[in-house]
């Protein structure tokens, strides 16, 4: 078994029982309780779970959600193959939605320099890095900034992005499955992430394949409302196929 299969082994038995014991597994999947344990710090730095004292609970017991700094280091060559994936998907287009996020604030800085562009964003990090852009008009969506994510989020951002429509918004998610769609934790974020959606003609989510059945609190859209779908080769070309049957094309950076 692949680490990859076997951390997703790890997540699903641990939302289906509730709790992980690293003893126990370790001798179920014959391998040695210090590959668990560095199984299950690598899905805590993803917010998948949550550990504890001898094993690992599901992280939404506790509404756990880490904060940028520490979710930009995990999974960082895979996000950055789909960032540079993502480029192709700009296809002319003149004015970009950018939800927040680490794998968009990667695309952010890949941008490029010879067009211009009007880029719109609820991101504080990804605004800081294209502020000095003289090729870029950049707009920044109002609204209480959440600062676990650094996303600003309410009626100010949602009234605004009601008003627009973006050749193409990049999104990121916390969790995405054909059978939920697209979900995240905090449903202020989600209605902004939902609302950018709605606002604009192509949507292109970037999302590392461990987000692959981490299905979250809030469903903000479905498959089918999504042009594409970046991932990383960690996702099997079995399951590409059937989430691509859901909807979006599939793309495996």
């Amino acid at each position: 078994m692949y680490a990859a299969e076997r951390q997703q082994w790890l997540l699903n038995r641990t939302r289906e029982a509730g709790r992980l014991d690293v003893a126990v597994t370790a001798e179920e999947l014959d391998v040695s309780a210090e590959t668990i344990r560095r199984d299950l710090d690598a899905l805590e730095r993803q917010g998948l779970l949550r550990r504890v004292h001898g094993g690992a609970i599901p992280a939404d017991l506790l509404g756990f959600e880490p904060g940028i700094s520490a979710r930009d280091s995990v999974a960082a060559q895979e996000k950055e193959r789909i960032a540079k994936a993502a480029l192709e998907e700009l296809d002319g287009a003149t004015t970009v939605l950018l939800d927040a996020g680490t794998t968009t604030a990667r695309l952010a800085a890949l941008l490029p320099t010879d067009r211009e562009l009007t880029v719109v964003t609820n991101a504080l990090p990804i605004a800081s890095m294209l502020a000095a852009r003289p090729n870029i008009t950049l707009l920044m969506l109002g609204g209480r900034v959440r600062g676990t994510t650094m996303a600003t989020v309410d009626e100010w951002a949602l009234d605004v992005l009601g008003d627009l429509t973006a050749d193409v918004a990049f999104l990121g998610t916390n969790g995405f499955s054909a059978e939920r769609g697209l979900t995240t934790p905090d449903r202020a974020e989600a209605a902004a992430k939902k609302a950018m959606l709605g606002a604009a003609r192509r949507a292109v989510v970037l999302a590392d394949s461990a987000k692959h059945g981490a299905d979250q609190f809030v469903r903000f859209g479905r498959l089918d409302q999504v042009d594409a779908l970046i991932t990383d080769t960690g996702l099997t070309p079995d399951t590409a196929a059937a989430l691509s049957a859901a909807g979006p094309r599939v793309v495996r950076a």
